[in-house]
């Protein structure tokens, strides 16, 4: 599948195309879709003119990358000064940072034209968008359907062809499952090779920024623009070399597939879709070799303690004295914080704020946080271990197929197994593509994911960029769905 990207850059260098006028056939197809589908929450159609005036003086200096001119779409957790910044929560309502995050610093100085900030859940806690102060958005493949989340809104406005690419960050996956549910391509890279300065956190040793794009090559582009060492994070690294896609030697190629990824717990439909997925691989010749992670059943159990942990103190900060809004209130200091937070975060921030407070508590620390510090530390061996012996794994993004609206009103642990396939990679910090590999009889994507050993990005990106060319899956918005846009 030839990437939007590439394809507007060829037309803008070509000059078939302006930049401004570009932007400007973007902006109409959001201005008229968004009442819809809910993807942007804050829109800046005038600073998106501006820019792109500024990208065509590039373009026609012959001084243009790859991203100049190019719409983009920014997920609410990145920093974008004088743009709103408000993790899609009542208690940042309003604010706009007076700094922008370093990875949208990188695509500004590219000459990317930003059009909007898209929806999420709230501080992105939750898998389908749906914690939103400003509701859900919608799968623009079938609007009754999630998209999924917590990159939701960047998720859709990729897939429904109202911002080029887009920018999302992924904690348990949130880049991994929107992009699976919506048909299109999410990556993860390592952890650390993509600035964090500028994202606001949520569990800071899993966050981590990545593209959401049309396709495998389009995400290579964005995540070749953006990476790096960043001084202004500790956690930052260097990684080995550009993201090139490479041609792999597929028969020189080994594919493993982790037994457990497809457990009880996901779909018939699903696995089948990546099944044969696997087996494209193995009649091009790769060698498939089946594999065991039997510390996955523990996974997800730990993430959320550690995840919760680094939850309760990250959004301390917000208390109505140093950060966010301040309710009214005619008691004391305490009684003022409290309903500060009652009042600004939503139901599920609340419960996850709680949740890690109580394991870091004097007498369950140890318990609780401690032995889910040593499950974490056990898997990224194990893992480590797996890629000895293995090139890639390749398994589910997701257990199951875009599911209906309205999941606030399932449990919580059932809301939490939708990150069920996505959290190992991100408990180990190793890089992960999810693009479609499938669909089922309704006609709705499965996606499946590509991981790597830590800084073999490239590796991952290209036996799924393999994939993505042999197979040539594509999603288009039905008959239905174009009409109500």
């Amino acid at each position: 599948m030839k990437g939007r990207i590439a394809t507007l850059s060829r037309l803008l260098r070509e000059r078939k195309l302006s930049a401004v006028e570009l932007t400007e056939s973007y902006i109409s197809r959001a201005s008229r879709s968004n009442r819809l589908l809910n993807a942007y929450v804050h829109e800046c159609f005038a600073q998106a003119r501006l820019a792109a005036e500024r990208a065509q003086k590039l373009i026609d200096q012959g001084a243009a990358s790859p991203l100049t001119g190019i719409p983009v779409a920014v997920k609410d957790n990145i920093c974008t000064r004088g743009v709103p910044t408000t993790c899609c929560s009542r208690i940042l309502q309003g604010y706009v940072p007076p700094y922008s995050a370093e990875a949208w610093s990188k695509l500004e100085r590219c000459g990317a034209v930003l059009l909007g900030k898209t929806n999420m859940d709230e501080f992105a806690m939750g898998s389908s968008s749906e914690t939103s102060c400003f509701g859900a958005p919608i799968n623009p493949l079938n609007t009754s359907l999630s998209a999924g989340g917590s990159s939701g809104g960047s998720a859709a406005a990729v897939a429904a062809d109202i911002a080029a690419y887009s920018l999302g960050s992924d904690t348990g996956g949130s880049v991994r499952q929107p992009a699976a549910f919506c048909g299109i391509v999410g990556f993860r890279p390592t952890y650390g090779t993509i600035s964090r300065s500028g994202l606001v956190a949520y569990a800071s040793s899993f966050d981590q920024i990545g593209p959401l794009a049309s396709s495998v090559e389009d995400a290579a582009i964005v995540y070749d623009a953006i990476r790096g060492r960043d001084c202004a994070d500790m956690t930052s690294v260097s990684s080995a070399s550009a993201p090139s896609l490479f041609e792999p030697d597929i028969k020189s190629i080994t594919v493993g597939v982790p037994k457990e990824f497809f457990s009880d717990g996901v779909e018939e439909e699903v696995k089948v879709a990546v099944e044969a997925a696997i087996c494209l691989y193995e009649r091009a010749g790769a060698r498939i070799k089946q594999v065991s992670l039997p510390l996955f059943s523990k996974a997800l159990a730990a993430y959320y303690i550690i995840s919760c942990a680094e939850a309760s103190s990250n959004l301390g900060r917000y208390d109505g004295v140093r950060y966010g809004m301040r309710a009214d209130c005619d008691g004391g200091v305490a009684d003022m914080m409290a309903k500060t937070r009652t009042k600004g975060f939503g139901k599920e921030v609340r419960r996850r704020i709680m949740l890690g407070t109580f394991v870091l508590s004097g007498g369950y620390k140890g318990q609780y946080y401690k032995r889910a510090c040593g499950v974490r530390a056990m898997l990224s061996a194990a893992l480590e271990d797996i890629f000895n012996g293995c090139d890639v794994l390749v398994a589910p993004a997701a257990p199951t197929a875009p599911f209906a609206l309205g999941t606030e009103r399932r449990s919580a642990a059932e809301a939490y197994q939708a990150d069920i396939c996505t959290v190992p990679a991100s408990m180990a910090g190793i890089p992960a593509v999810s693009l479609p590999c499938g669909m089922t009889k309704s006609g709705m994507p499965v996606g499946m994911q590509v991981m790597a050993g830590r800084h073999n990005d490239g590796l991952a990106l290209s036996v799924a960029r393999y994939f993505e060319r042999e197979a040539d899956i594509s999603f288009r918005l039905s008959a239905e769905v174009s009409r109500e846009l």
